[in-house]
């Protein structure tokens, strides 16, 4: 990876060398305007094994950190597709081994994965039948199949019940970002899974997320020192002036820190994991902004990286719910759990 990361083992190395070819082999971000690209990229991952490989190698704690790694490798290029990914991790958890688990892990079925508590999911059940709109959902795909993760029990809207509709977003291009709306009521006992593990759902998307705003971070760093070690000011490089190096510390304080908290991941729970989204994403977003200040007028530029970079730690924050995982997990860390409606437990 770079100076921020933890000295990782071969096996982690490789893995790293193997997305860092991949990336640069495609020589382009992904984009919305190409979707036919996005679905090629997500195969291609998928052939390697990575799509969705913390999922299949369930249980074993190197999976995790092998997971791990190619979140935050993906995050540094293509955050999201990285976000696409970790949701694949989580969708297979939820929907086992069914012809919709084997379209996923092949790449060839995009799925966005939600709480249903989340703020953007406006589905109301009535009389057995669910209908409603969910105001985001960033699935790198077109036509995503929607997984709403309740209390012990998931929901499962297929692709054909739902109509898309586009939505702007600041960043993670490429992430054909969409609103969906049913467009006739779907049976409930249809569409429920009950006996779901959404505890571990959840902790995996919010873990994953952190690790995209570690990679983030991290290759917002390495653009700072990278620029300020050659630019020159006043006939010497602006490392020589001390408050650039101060800077320079603290956006790579952050990376590492936040490399290392995601890539050795031990056990925790839900709300810890949320504890670890929030701090990450925002450690994201402001070491981002210091990059952008580290190149002066240039940082707004799209020639340099850092500009993406910082729109897609904003849209990431905005994608992940981080909001709603900090509202969940302060509920369960007061001894307050929250139902499938969102509301507290009294």
């Amino acid at each position: 990876m770079t100076r921020h990361a933890p000295a990782l083992t071969t096996e982690q190395t490789d893995l790293q060398d193997m997305l860092s070819a991949v990336v640069a082999d495609a020589g382009h971000l992904p984009a919305d305007e190409h979707p036919a690209d996005i679905a090629v990229l997500r195969r291609r991952l998928a052939e390697l094994g990575v799509w969705t490989l913390g999922a299949t190698m369930d249980g074993d704690p190197a999976g995790d950190e092998l997971a791990a790694i190619a979140f935050a490798r993906l995050g540094r290029s293509w955050a999201a597709l990285a976000w696409a990914s970790v949701q694949a991790h989580a969708a297979v958890d939820v929907v086992g081994d069914s012809e919709l688990s084997a379209a996923i892990r092949a790449g060839d079925s995009a799925v966005a994965v939600l709480d249903q508590s989340s703020a953007v999911v406006h589905m109301t059940a009535r009389d057995g039948w669910l209908s409603g709109r969910i105001d985001r959902l960033d699935p790198a795909g077109e036509r995503p199949h929607v997984i709403l993760l309740g209390e012990g029990s998931a929901r499962v809207i297929p692709a054909e019940a739902l109509r898309f509709e586009p939505l702007r977003r600041t960043g993670l291009d490429g992430a054909l970002t969409v609103s969906a709306e049913t467009t006739e009521a779907v049976r409930e006992a249809d569409v429920t899974r009950a006996g779901v593990d959404t505890t571990a759902a959840r902790i995996r998307l919010r873990l994953g997320a952190a690790a995209i705003a570690a990679g983030i971070a991290d290759a917002a760093a390495e653009a700072a020192l990278s620029y300020s070690a050659q630019r020159e000011q006043f006939g010497a490089p602006l490392t020589a002036l001390p408050t650039v190096r101060d800077a320079l510390f603290l956006s790579s304080g952050a990376a590492t820190t936040a490399l290392r908290q995601v890539l050795r991941p031990r056990d925790c729970s839900a709300w810890q994991a949320a504890a670890v989204l929030d701090s990450l994403c925002e450690q994201a977003i402001d070491t981002c902004a210091l990059a952008v200040q580290s190149h002066g007028g240039y940082g707004y530029l799209a020639e340099y990286p850092v500009e993406r970079l910082l729109r897609d730690a904003v849209s990431l924050r905005a994608a992940a719910d981080v909001a709603g995982a900090r509202r969940a997990a302060a509920s369960e860390l007061a001894g307050h759990p929250r139902t499938d409606s969102g509301k507290d437990r009294t």
